[in-house]
């Protein structure tokens, strides 16, 4: 009953948390005269990777790398399986050419490098967590510099700027209800699973990684419910970008990170790489550059397999 009551208590903070975030995402676009596309893979993006980076260096540390590797790569799995599913299946979304010049190849690239760097050897290995990092920032000064937006935004005029404590206020409090949130979920969620016997592996792969992808659901929902698409899209794909580059990256610099459950090289990543490049012809088909409900019906069947196909 305790671990149900974590469950229901963290989801209310997380999308309270969302919210706030949100809010104070746009107004500081607003204030500094930044696409909204970039807000959504820096900032927002930091904030809701911020859980799958507690969890994840807590978990190497205490000598749980599975439950470290399975969060993160199921985070990545259900932020396009699941959060973008839900995400088009309340609304279309409408994509500009710099999200196949830029955002997709970076978030593929990431991918790609993290299972070069763990496949052969089982290792994330600290001079690679520190490769993973120094990429990450690369990543950021250019989209900083030279990135347009990549989301046409429905409702411009809508945007009200607020007074800077306000701003801060809004980012400090929402990025802490979402951290709050998310351990309180993961606490109950593992809680409850532990208790059927399931691996650190499956736990960290299912339950884990969609309790650490609930503020992504939760900042996309209110994102799209707002007509704020361009923070909706940008935040998915900067989670996975950061997720992978600044959570894996940050922990492994920390202490190395070992697979143990082969399941990981075998299955999980191959996952997470099938599911992203998804994305690409997705977006082209069946109406070019664009994510409308019929794709999000792919992306849930898709993700609803690979849950059936990883517990079973």
């Amino acid at each position: 009953m305790l671990y149900f009551l974590f469950v229901v208590l963290g989801l209310a903070l997380l999308i309270l948390g969302g919210d706030w975030l949100l809010k104070s995402a746009v107004a500081l676009s607003l204030r500094l005269a930044i696409p909204k596309i970039v807000i959504g893979m820096t900032v927002v993006s930091f904030a809701t990777s911020a859980p799958e980076l507690i969890v994840s260096i807590k978990s190497a540390l205490d000598g749980l790398p599975d439950l470290a590797l399975g969060n993160v790569v199921g985070s990545n799995i259900a932020n396009l399986g699941l959060v973008l599913a839900v995400t088009v299946l309340l609304g279309s979304i409408d994509v500009r050419k710099s999200f196949y010049t830029t955002d997709w190849p970076v978030m593929m690239l990431a991918s790609l490098l993290f299972v070069g760097f763990i496949y052969f050897d089982g290792v994330l290995q600290q001079y690679e967590g520190i490769i993973m990092v120094a990429l990450l920032f690369v990543f950021l000064v250019y989209l900083l510099r030279f990135q347009k937006p990549a989301v046409v935004d429905e409702l411009p005029e809508d945007d009200k700027p607020l007074p800077l404590y306000k701003i801060v206020l809004l980012l400090g409090v929402g990025g802490v209800a979402l951290w709050g949130g998310s351990e309180l979920l993961i606490k109950g969620a593992v809680g409850l699973a532990s208790s059927f016997g399931v691996s650190d592996r499956v736990i960290g792969i299912t339950i884990v990684s969609v309790g650490t992808s609930i503020p992504e659901l939760a900042a996309s929902i209110i994102a799209v419910l707002k007509k704020e698409k361009a923070i909706s899209l940008g935040n998915l794909i900067g989670s996975n970008i950061f997720n992978l580059l600044a959570v894996l990256g940050i922990t492994s610099i920390i202490t190395p990170i070992r697979v143990l459950d082969q399941g990981l090289l075998t299955n999980d990543i191959f996952w997470m790489l099938g599911v992203s490049f998804m994305i690409l012809p997705l977006v082209f088909i069946p109406k070019g550059l664009r994510l409308g409900w019929r794709d999000g019906i792919v992306l849930l069947l898709t993700y609803i397999f690979f849950v059936y196909v990883t517990v079973s």
